[in-house]
């Protein structure tokens, strides 16, 4: 017999000294952790103005997502069509999706501008024609804009991720037209970025005009991102969306790296700076107000211990350099593995907190590994979650922090989190903090 709470930390936890690569864990059995903050693939489909969502799937599959549109109260928004075993053994898979789509955008009190259908993997396995059945729905309704989504969790580990996947085709509803030299785009955010951040006065103080689809009200609004001359992507998952609209609209993509190292912002306002023609800020001035609000932060925490996960912030890693490089304690880091751009952090993590440690989220053993409850303040609400604390920083994906500007307001969100506890069982419970549908 094995005592699973009595267990050693080996395969799920290593010290940074120790870790050899980006990945430093083998994955077997995984461990799912009740924190549901993240966006899935139906938060990220509702980001779409007067658009409908409808699931393709097995009855078991279509569980998850149709709790998570009950949750966000969008059920008017969202739609399936059950698959059955007659189905699978028929090969009627195009007829049931054009059949089903049409019974229920016939039966809807509002004919949608938009509709994301998700087919799912065994549609893949059957080699289900969907660009039949794509053709035969844009002939029924041409009022009406289609968009082949997908929920396949077999590209969970392979290839284009499902997150990858769902952010680039949510502008596919995009078609060529004529650029305007003076508007831009921000893609691939659940968010909008932060109207003081330093890339966002640039562009405004040059009379551009900025479209974000976490901002579009209508439809139209959104299909006006089409006449942009460029798109600027921060998250590692909307590089592939980038990279689409260059080649399909000969829009030019500007990918951005979320850092947090001076050097790499300086770089990225530049690259701004020249592609736009734009006067530079004094970085000068910017670095030593965000350095007077680091040293403030911390010498607000005493050396108050700090955990940090991925599910926060893009660059982990990043961050806990900053943090430890500024005199803060930084205990611990979760993430499962780490993006390329963060391998300079780790290298210099690895010279200079050799204690720092690195727990993975998903291994079977963080079901079992202790979580005494303590003080130590969390960035993240994985981390929350695995330290037990109710001190933490519940941010997403970043949420609108970027450059200059988004350190010293993340410094603010931590000096709040050391204040204030949070009730943190309810809030990870809620999934895709921030959506409303």
């Amino acid at each position: 017999m094995i005592n699973l709470h009595d267990i050693p930390e080996k395969g799920a936890s290593v010290l940074m000294r120790e870790a050899t690569s980006l990945s430093p864990f083998d994955y077997g059995l995984e461990y799912s952790a009740p924190v549901r903050g993240t966006w899935n693939i139906v938060h990220i489909g509702m980001l779409i103005p007067e658009s409908h969502q409808i699931f393709v799937c097995a009855q078991s599959c279509l569980r998850g997502v149709v709790l998570t549109a009950a949750e966000l109260g969008a059920m008017d928004r969202f739609s399936t069509i059950t698959i059955e075993e007659n189905n699978v053994l028929d090969g009627d898979m195009e007829k049931l999706i054009v059949e089903g789509v049409t019974d229920i955008l016939d039966t809807l009190t509002v004919r949608p501008r938009a509709v994301l259908i998700y087919t799912s993997c065994i549609h893949h396995f059957m080699a289900t024609d969907l660009e039949l059945v794509y053709k035969q729905l844009a002939d029924s309704f041409p009022e009406v804009a289609f968009v082949d989504c997908y929920m396949n969790p077999i590209m969970r580990k392979s290839k284009l991720t499902p997150d990858v996947t769902m952010r680039r085709q949510l502008y596919r509803l995009l078609k060529p037209a004529d650029l305007d030299s003076k508007q831009v785009n921000l893609i691939g955010n659940n968010t909008m970025t932060d109207e003081n951040s330093e890339l966002i006065t640039m562009l405004k103080a040059g009379g551009y005009k900025l479209l974000d689809i976490s901002s579009c009200k209508t439809f139209d609004e959104f299909m006006t991102m089409s006449k942009s001359q460029a798109n600027i992507s921060f998250h590692e998952a909307a590089v592939e969306a980038g990279e689409d609209l260059k080649r399909r609209m000969g829009q030019e993509h500007l990918h951005l790296t979320a850092s947090y190292d001076y050097k790499i912002i300086r770089e990225n306002l530049t690259r701004v700076s020249e592609y736009f023609k734009l006067p530079l800020p004094d970085f000068s001035a910017l670095e030593q107000e965000t350095e007077d609000k680091i040293e403030h932060t911390a010498k607000l925490l005493a050396g108050r211990p700090i955990a940090i996960d991925y599910t926060a912030v893009d660059q982990p890693l990043g961050l806990a350099r900053l943090l430890i490089s500024h005199g803060f304690t930084v205990t611990a880091v979760y993430a499962d593995s780490y993006v390329k751009q963060e391998e300079e952090s780790f290298n210099w993590l690895k010279e200079h907190a050799g204690n720092l440690r690195l727990n993975g989220t998903l291994h079977w053993k963080m079901r079992m590994l202790p979580r005494d409850k303590s003080q130590l303040l969390a960035i993240g609400q994985k981390a929350a979650y695995y330290t037990s604390t109710d001190y933490f920083v519940n941010i997403i994906e970043n949420d609108s922090c970027f450059g200059y500007h988004g350190i010293r307001k993340l410094m603010n969100m931590i000096e709040e989190a050391v204040i204030t506890p949070k009730d943190t069982e309810n809030i990870i419970q809620v999934k895709g903090w921030g959506c409303c549908g």
